[in-house]
């Protein structure tokens, strides 16, 4: 399959189904929040390298939770139960995505490689998004402190995760 070149003054993308196995649709474009925006709607998200083209993704199979077929494991109940942690929803954005994109820096290390995927311009874009009401964050305060988080954009009834960390054990479950 090939991989198709995205025109800078149009925002369009080849249907989804062109993606190769690895689930590569198209590079190039820009990470305008209406692009982000169109892409999402198609099933399609930006991932890529720093240095490298924009690549947008398309895989197939998605990984898709059902909150009506969310079960929580006897194991993991009595960390429910014993309210180590608070939950909350869009009181720190910004620390979430940065702690993510340490963590993904951290990862990259790991590996010799260099730079995160959540680039300074991803960044700036999915934070545009969250001051439009389109990117969200769900924080894990364990004694005031971030334990752990995740963001990811919201679009209709779907939440899309993006990324997520955590500082301490069992905060991103």
């Amino acid at each position: 399959m090939p991989i198709y070149l995205l025109p800078e003054d149009e925002i369009i993308f080849p249907p989804p189904h062109l993606a190769t196995a690895e689930g590569i649709l198209a590079f190039g474009g820009d990470l305008s929040t209406k692009r982000i925006l169109a892409a999402y709607r198609q099933g399609i998200f930006p991932w890529f390298n720093p240095g490298e083209p924009i690549l947008w993704w398309s895989p197939d199979p998605r990984f898709v939770l059902y909150p009506s077929e969310l079960r929580i494991s006897k194991s993991m109940r009595p960390y429910f139960n014993q309210q180590k942690f608070k939950v909350t929803y869009d009181e720190a954005f910004d620390q979430v995505i940065k702690a993510c994109q340490v963590r993904a820096s951290e990862a990259v290390r790991r590996r010799r490689s260099i730079g995160s995927w959540i680039t300074p311009e991803m960044l700036a874009a999915y934070s545009k998004l969250h001051e439009m009401g389109y990117a969200h964050s769900v924080e894990v305060w364990q004694d005031d402190q971030l334990a752990g988080g995740l963001y990811g954009l919201s679009i209709g009834k779907v939440f899309f995760g993006e990324s997520m960390f955590t500082r301490e054990s069992n905060a991103s479950k």
